[in-house]
């Protein structure tokens, strides 16, 4: 489990190059949109539930994260895998 600000958790995803949502998908075998609404998105229907928890506050909100996978995935391709994502 891992915690972040909405914010934080948009900025990677904006971050990330073209194609990364395809490849984190195919590496972990989940839909693209199982990847995105891991970031954020709403499309439920086209793709599953990720244990994301979201709770209104400052800097966006609190994001609750039950599996970081998809998270470290994301930062691994930014290069930013000793990064330390701002915990709340």
């Amino acid at each position: 489990m891992k915690t972040v600000t909405f914010n934080e958790l948009r900025r990677i995803k904006d971050s990330l190059p073209d194609g990364s949502m395809r490849q984190i998908a195919a590496e972990l075998d989940l839909s693209v949109e199982t990847v995105r609404n891991y970031f954020g998105g709403l499309n439920h229907s086209a793709g599953s539930k990720c244990g994301i928890h979201i709770e209104p506050g400052p800097d966006g909100g609190i994001v609750v994260l039950d599996d970081p996978t998809i998270l470290d995935k994301a930062l691994i391709i930014l290069g930013e895998n000793s990064h330390k994502v701002a915990s709340v």
